[in-house]
């Protein structure tokens, strides 16, 4: 078959027993560790396994757990902690795991174009079943509709589709134990129908609740002794397991060409069902397992004996494993009689069965596998059970980590194998990944943005980032860059990284370095950038030769300016910029005919490389030749009729008598009173800063003037008096020149040197503006001043130098604008490209989107397995309730502090550790004071046992828990209510500075917005949405507002009012609107009883 039918598997990632990723899992299997817990009869007291149970000879005291369950990081993904709380821990660990696994494979959800679609499943929610429903009168305070949305099955998969923005299709699977594989088959699918462009799947199951975990039911799947034993003679079953497994997949042919890191193959997968032909609807069958093998190897293409390990379903069943092998064999030998050449495994006898996770499980395990070339054994197995018959078959069990090595010259292939309780199975047939070519070499400097939604996230990435890069020394660093690049989300902290080689990257990463180190606080935003283009004296030779030698795209623009200028300049450009005879090319650039076309090549090819890479002018502005770069790019004059003008301009200038430039540290009023006959006012260009023009002698003069006042005065590097009366002779023939011109109309506004203002499109167009712009004064100081009155504009220099960037810092009104130059000075000429990285880096921190597949549009670049989010969890659980846990008669009970204290002193030294569960009982009889009261009782109460237990306990292992969700009370939800501030989380890290309520009504709307959010500080100012709410949880407002002030609150209305202070200004308008209504009305019949009684 052809190669189009393949997928690459180009991420994955996972959580099992004992293993928190999937580097750590194959440690595991190739080291043969069996991550199963047996636990202790105090362990088991501990986790509230009921007593009568553990002496049960039929309870299994084993499990194979997932630690940390409780743990989970909210604020990333803007959940509040009220809804992190009553959401299912398998919704929350398998979002964070589908972020992580995309980063894994380099692929940014805002910044992938393509079509994402995600295929999942999971259990049922145990953690809804007993913690929350455990909760008497949580799931009506909370609401049931908000309830289900977050522990239903139905919403694993589109959770993940809402909080990364993917469009593409949404799919929870449910077929039990084959769940994560057929969604592997079904993610297969939608990218080889060309519905996806890239997939998600893979699968979930958490064991909340230990009872029925742990108890042996003769017949069912349980293993009596809490051992997996695949093919064994001894096979009883096998032991449950917590864990997820989430792979990234796309289609082979596009994942080479776009480098992506290729982990393994897919070449072929299948599903079925069972049908009716068997035992009972929960037994297996060996038809119905060894069709879809069938199936799944003729839609790969494989013959049978290529393929050299089976990762079976292999439960460690007496009834489950006979009929398995049966159906493999029975596939194989459709086209092989060989036997004894393929090995034979099972995940379960590692982990345990994670059920609706074990498909991905085992996936995962044979990627690793043939990444290794080795295959795990399988625990647990020393004689086959006598129903197998191995010796006639083409298996056998695989007891050893043994080298994989390639069979009759075919690559590596495997088959995964999973069955699901009702017939469903699947079948998938990998093969190990084919070589792939490597990287350019990549650009000399290298940029490498990090950005995280906390600083101390941010902190723990660069921490991450420069153990990656120490720890494997020559990985591509051009990788690494384009990696971060285009591979990760840009976030509100900032920080960015400008390096040539490891050495620096990992200075700068671990604080030693601060040299090409940029940071900021920015969000992303389609920031105006406004383009400057530099005058004359800011020239130099090899200006920006490194990126005609390197910069593919700047070089063609260069090139064909080139071209054009060859016939009506008599030079090549090039050779007057980037020429081998230096002095000879510093003399030309000192002549304005070479000077003027020389700048304009520049800024003309540096403005159309930034344009390429996706950084488009809001704005534009020049100083004196700069404003032609601006009008043509803007469309006023073509490429050649600028390029025309720009060359019979500095010619014609050239021809006029020689004269001097002198900047003056005065105003331009200042100055002119310091004018003689022979000088002019050139340039107005900062605050506090002219220019002026004059003959030599008359320059000369005023500089000695200028002195003797203390006034500081510098001499520009020109040959002319440019803008000033010493140009009148050229204005004639510029004039004629200019009517030649086909003038068009501007696209992109730019601002008049000779009005300081925007230049309007009847100037633009008109030569004599033209002639005064050669003759007339540049008013670049209010240029700036114009500029400036959109404080979030940046103003990027394009062109040689820094010069307009000076200007602007010391312009009054422009200094508080972002700036950013292209190009380094004349002394620093050969660092081109570093300082270009630098800019782009800059562009980046102050939140402007580059283009990066544009950027990298001449390179072939590799996206590399980079360490991925940190994320910043904490604790979000509810404990479940049992029966009797009021109920049941404490060890102690304190009537006092002095009995609390007594005790104390007697025991609590001689405890290890100590744990108390303090909890707070209502009744209805209590007054809502009484209440309020009893809860500030309790904290002091907490508070004292915690200082007590660190006096006497030497371990100071301490744990005192109050309930998650609030205090539990019995009684009234009022009384229930008046108990959830005590869950309250702090404030999220948000930009809004935190403004406190002051009246009444915002007091009482901001404890609506904690109670709904679980957050204990709120500002008036705060987005409802930034600090993790949303529609729905804006709907539980409406509805508490609604009950409070007996009027509607639209829902529009409150997502167009985010903060408390916008809400109540609402509030007290409907309030006055009301009251008005009712006065109204009170006049209205008033006014009809005095007309019935005067009729």
């Amino acid at each position: 078959m052809e190669a189009s039918n393949d997928i690459a598997v180009i991420a994955m990632t996972g959580r099992f027993p004992g293993a928190e990723s999937v580097e750590d899992f194959w440690q595991n299997l190739s080291q043969g560790v069996e991550s199963v817990k047996f636990f202790d009869h105090e362990e088991l007291k501990g986790m509230g396994i009921d007593e009568h149970l553990l002496d049960n000879p039929k309870f299994v005291a084993a499990d194979a757990v997932l630690d940390d369950l409780d743990q989970f990081d909210a604020r990333f993904f803007n959940i509040s902690p009220r809804e992190a709380e009553i959401t299912d821990p398998q919704q929350r660990l398998f979002l964070e795991a589908s972020w992580e696994v995309m980063e894994k494979a380099g692929y940014a959800p805002e910044k992938y174009d393509g079509v994402v679609g995600v295929y999942a499943g999971t259990a049922l929610s145990g953690y809804m079943m007993r913690n929350l429903k455990s909760n008497r009168g949580l799931i009506e305070r909370v609401g049931t509709f908000k309830t289900m949305l977050a522990n239903d099955k139905d919403f694993l998969s589109t959770k993940v589709s809402y909080q990364m923005g993917l469009t593409g299709p949404s799919v929870n699977v449910n077929t039990l134990c084959s769940s994560s594989a057929v969604a592997i088959h079904l993610a297969v699918e939608s990218l080889l129908n060309f519905q996806t462009d890239l997939s998600i799947a893979g699968g979930v199951s958490f064991q909340i609740t230990r009872n029925e975990a742990f108890f042996y039911q003769e017949g069912n799947i349980g293993a009596p002794d809490g051992h997996c034993r695949a093919f064994d003679e001894r096979a009883a079953g096998t032991v449950s397991g917590s864990g997820l497994g989430v792979l990234v997949l796309k289609r082979l042919e596009e994942a080479v060409e776009d480098g992506d890191n290729i982990l393994a193959v897919i070449k072929g997968t299948a599903i079925n069902n069972d049908g009716s032909d068997k035992a009972s609807y929960t037994a297996p069958s060996a038809e119905g397992q060894a069709s879809v093998i069938t199936a799944a190897q003729e839609m790969a293409g494989v013959e049978p004996e290529s393929v050299t390990y089976i990762e079976a379903h292999g439960t460690g069943t007496n009834l489950g494993d006979p009929i398995e092998v049966s159906g493999l064999t029975k596939s194989f030998q459709r086209q092989t009689e060989e036997t004894g050449f393929c090995a034979l495994g099972s995940v379960k006898t590692n982990i345990g069965h994670l059920v609706t996770a074990g498909g991905v499980a085992s996936v995962i395990k044979t990627v690793l596998a043939l990444q290794h070339r080795q295959i795990p054994a399988s625990l647990n197995f020393e004689r086959p059970n006598p129903k197998i018959d191995f010796e006639n078959s083409p298996f056998f069990v695989n007891t050893e980590l043994r080298e994989w090595e390639s069979r009759m010259g075919y690559p590596l292939r495997a088959g995964v194998s999973s069955f699901g309780i009702g017939g469903t199975n699947a079948h998938i047939v990998l093969e190990e990944a084919p070589v792939v070519e490597e990287g350019d070499q990549g650009r000399s400097a290298l940029f490498f943005p990090l950005s995280a939604k906390t600083d101390t996230a941010l902190d723990t990435m660069k921490k991450n980032l420069a153990e990656f890069i120490s720890n494997n020394p020559g990985v591509s660093l051009a990788d690494v860059a384009y990696t971060l690049q285009v591979g990760r989300n840009d976030f509100e902290h900032r920080q960015g990284f400008v390096s040539s080689n490891e050495e620096q990257l990992l200075s700068q990463l671990r604080g030693e370095s601060f040299d090409g180190v940029f940071v900021s606080q920015q969000k992303s935003t389609d920031r105006a950038v406004v383009f400057l283009f530099p005058g004359q004296g800011s020239q130099y030779p090899d200006m920006a030769k490194s990126l005609y030698q390197t910069e593919v795209v700047f070089a063609e623009y260069v090139d064909n300016c080139a071209e054009i200028l060859l016939p009506i300049l008599g030079e090549d450009i090039r050779n007057v910029i980037f020429g081998d005879d230096k002095a000879l090319v510093e003399e030309k650039l000192s002549q304005t005919q070479f000077t003027q076309p020389a700048l304009f090549v520049i800024e003309y090819a540096l403005a159309k490389l930034w344009q390429h890479w996706g950084i488009e002018p809001e704005a534009m502005m020049g100083h004196s030749i700069g404003e032609y770069v601006a009008a043509c790019l803007s469309g006023v004059f073509s490429l050649n009729d600028a390029l025309n003008i720009v060359v019979k301009r500095g010619q014609l200038m050239n021809a006029m008598a020689p004269g001097a430039m002198l900047s003056v540290n005065l105003a331009a009023s200042e100055v002119t009173e310091q004018l003689s006959d022979d000088l002019w006012l050139a340039a107005e260009n900062s605050d506090g800063l002219s220019v002026v023009s004059g003959t030599e002698a008359a320059i000369e003069q005023l500089e000695a003037k200028l002195a003797k006042q203390g006034i500081e005065a510098k001499r520009l590097r020109t040959s002319h008096g440019f803008h000033s009366g010493m140009m009148d002779p050229a204005l004639a023939e510029f004039t004629a020149c200019l009517e030649q011109i086909e003038f068009a109309e501007l696209t992109i506004p730019f601002i008049s040197n000779v009005t300081g203002d925007w230049i309007t499109a009847e100037q633009a167009t008109d030569v004599n503006y033209w002639v005064d712009h050669l003759r007339q004064p540049v008013q670049f100081a209010g240029g700036l001043t114009v500029l400036a009155e959109d404080e979030e504009r940046l103003l990027l220099e394009v062109g040689p130098g820094q010069s307009l960037q000076q200007l602007a810092k010391r312009h009054s009104a422009a200094s508080s604008l972002r700036m950013v130059s292209s190009l380094p000075v004349a002394k620093q000429a050969s660092q081109a490209e570093q300082q270009l990285t630098k800019a782009v880096a800059n562009l980046w921190l102050a939140g402007t989107n580059v283009s990066w597949s544009s950027y990298y549009e001449t390179q072939k670049r590799l996206r590399l397995e980079l360490p991925t989010y940190p994320f910043e969890r904490q604790r979000y659980w509810i404990e479940e309730v049992r029966d009797g846990d009021f109920l049941q008669k404490p060890k102690h009970q304190f009537v006092d502090s002095q009995q609390l204290e007594q005790t104390a002193s007697e025991e609590l030294a001689s405890l290890d550790e100590c744990k108390f569960d303090v909890k707070l009982n209502f009744n209805d009889e209590q007054t809502e004071a009484e209440g309020v009261q009893a809860v500030q009782n309790m904290l002091e109460l907490r508070q004292r046992i915690q200082q007590l237990c660190a006096e006497y306990l030497d371990t100071n292992k301490l744990e005192v828990n109050v309930s998650p969700v609030g205090v539990y009370g019995h009684g009234s939800a009022e009384h229930a209510d008046s108990t959830l501030n005590q869950s309250l989380t702090d404030r999220p890290n948000i930009t809004t500075p935190y403004v406190a309520p002051t009246t009444e009504l915002q007091k009482e709307i901001t404890e609506h917005w904690q109670q709904i959010l679980g957050i204990n500080t709120i500002g008036i100012h705060d987005n409802f949405f930034d600090i993790g709410g949303n529609s729905l949880l804006a709907a539980t407002l409406v509805t508490k507002l609604r009950t409070r002030f007996d009027f509607e609150v639209p829902l529009v209305e409150l997502l167009e009012l985010p903060t408390v202070e916008l809400l109540c200004d609402l509030i007290e308008t409907k309030i006055w609107l009301k009251q008005n209504e009712q006065q109204q009305e009170e006049t209205d019949a008033q006014s009809d009883d005095i007309e019935e009684f005067t009729l």
